[in-house]
């Protein structure tokens, strides 16, 4: 089986992710969407999509409330999720890929009140169940979503909802994708005023990065395997 891993940027793949889906006997395809942060409209063609069999869309410095800085390619990208998710393959989108998710399907996206930068507890609403567990979970985000009114909300915290499905398209606005390297690849990217007015430093971000690495990786792959087992390719329920 093949998955097709969407990048927005070179630093945003899908890390442990596609580790397990690699362990799961997946083939991953990466397609990056733009290469230079200075030129985020430059966009690569887009891949045919019908060749795979789960699509990731993944996070992005680029903001949906701020369409205008990436209208060359993020109407696009919005129409062929949403044509995905009809045609019924599974799709798991990530932070950015959450929103777009959401907003592809009938929600919405906003500004946050609050921006979550560092690892947060994660609960289910009352009623469900939270299939991630309350991690802590990485966050990094400036933006928010409003899930489909169809969807599903299975996780949240005070700040944001988490985690939504909707048929066999999932949402997150955590990053469960990440470990050390990826991180230090990020904070690499982002300048002392930007981390300064965000209320965190690199020491905080690593040292983060550190502490929860081995526990993130074990539940991301546990992550992984309920994305495929319960929603992408559950099992036939037996007479």
């Amino acid at each position: 089986m093949k998955a097709l891993v969407i990048a927005h940027e070179p630093d945003g793949h899908a890390g442990q992710i596609a580790a397990r889906l690699k362990e799961r006997g997946f083939i991953v395809d990466t397609h990056i969407v733009t290469h230079e942060y200075a030129r985020p409209n430059d966009a690569e063609p887009w891949p045919n999509v019908d060749e795979y069999d789960v699509v990731l869309p993944m996070g992005s410095v680029r903001s949906l409330t701020r369409k205008h800085e990436i209208d060359s390619w993020v109407y696009t990208e919005l129409e062929l999720l949403k044509q995905i998710h009809a045609a019924g393959t599974p799709i798991l989108g990530v932070c950015f890929g959450g929103q777009l998710l959401a907003e592809a399907l009938g929600g919405s996206v906003e500004v946050a009140p609050v921006t979550e930068i560092g690892w947060f507890e994660i609960e289910s609403p009352p009623g469900t169940e939270n299939p991630a567990g309350p991690g802590p979970w990485k966050e990094w985000h400036h933006d928010r979503f409003t899930p489909p009114p169809s969807a599903e909300i299975l996780a949240v915290n005070e700040n944001a909802v988490q985690l939504f499905r909707s048929g066999r398209t999932v949402g997150t606005q955590f990053h469960p994708e990440v470990d050390f390297a990826h991180l230090e690849a990020w904070v690499n990217t982002c300048d002392d005023e930007y981390l300064a007015s965000s209320g965190v430093t690199r020491a905080d971000i690593l040292q983060g990065a550190s502490a929860n690495e081995e526990m993130n990786i074990k539940q991301c792959h546990a992550f992984v395997d309920w994305f495929l087992d319960e929603i992408a390719f559950p099992e036939p329920a037996t007479p």
